[in-house]
């Protein structure tokens, strides 16, 4: 599977945004990560749909669009309107209603994905991976950037492939925190694709970061 880079912009210099996403396209990365955090699922807030749709008007990229906020289902009709092309939730904030929160992600013509917390089992995810895209598997605690790789994440990265090819899915799998080189090379290597990085892709040189972890030339 080919990797993909999702650049975190919870990482970027919000004074210059749209330059720094503008180098994003041309790094050949495809992806753009949004974090929506409402400070109450997470401690922290971030931005919400205005952000997203100001900056789609002028980028091309896949929205990656990781909600962290509680019962996200409430607002789903309104990211898929202001843009997102990904919609990812937490297991954890929606509960009971996942299945109906999948439903309506695919309703607005959105690909779905799953996340689930550290301490979260892998196995409570099962039950729903036919039905969603992309298996989103944090590997630092939600909320805040910049957080060290929690190392014993990589085997419940092991276990989601694993149960994708135990079902036949050709699905993608996603982390996010604490990407760096290092940790770039361990996550692929335990059947990771999509790859979440904000740091390490805005401070320095945008494009040769990207290459650097796709493990590009």
């Amino acid at each position: 599977m080919k990797t993909i880079i999702s650049p975190s912009i919870l990482a970027a210099d919000f004074n210059v945004l749209g330059q720094q996403i503008q180098a994003v396209e041309k790094s050949g990365a495809t992806y753009l990560h949004i974090d929506v955090m409402d400070g109450m699922f997470v401690p922290s807030i971030s931005f919400g749909m205005p952000v997203i749709a100001s900056i789609r008007k002028n980028s091309k990229l896949v929205f990656d669009v990781h909600l962290m906020i509680e019962e996200p289902l409430r607002y789903i009709e309104e990211f898929a309107k202001c843009g997102a092309d990904i919609i990812t939730f937490h297991l954890e904030a929606a509960k009971e209603r996942t299945e109906e929160t999948i439903d309506k992600i695919h309703d607005f013509g959105c690909k779905a994905g799953l996340s689930i917390k550290p301490g979260t089992p892998v196995s409570e995810i099962e039950p729903y991976l036919k039905k969603v895209e992309m298996i989103l598997i944090m590997t630092v605690e939600p909320g805040f950037g910049g957080q060290k790789y929690i190392s014993a994440c990589t085997e419940k990265i092991q276990e989601t492939r694993a149960l994708a090819e135990k079902y036949g899915l050709a699905m993608d799998i996603q982390v996010d925190g604490g990407i760096n080189e290092e940790t770039a090379s361990i996550v692929k290597a335990a059947g990771a694709n999509v790859l979440v990085a904000g740091s390490s892709v805005f401070k320095g040189d945008i494009r040769d970061n990207v290459r650097l972890l796709a493990g590009e030339e």
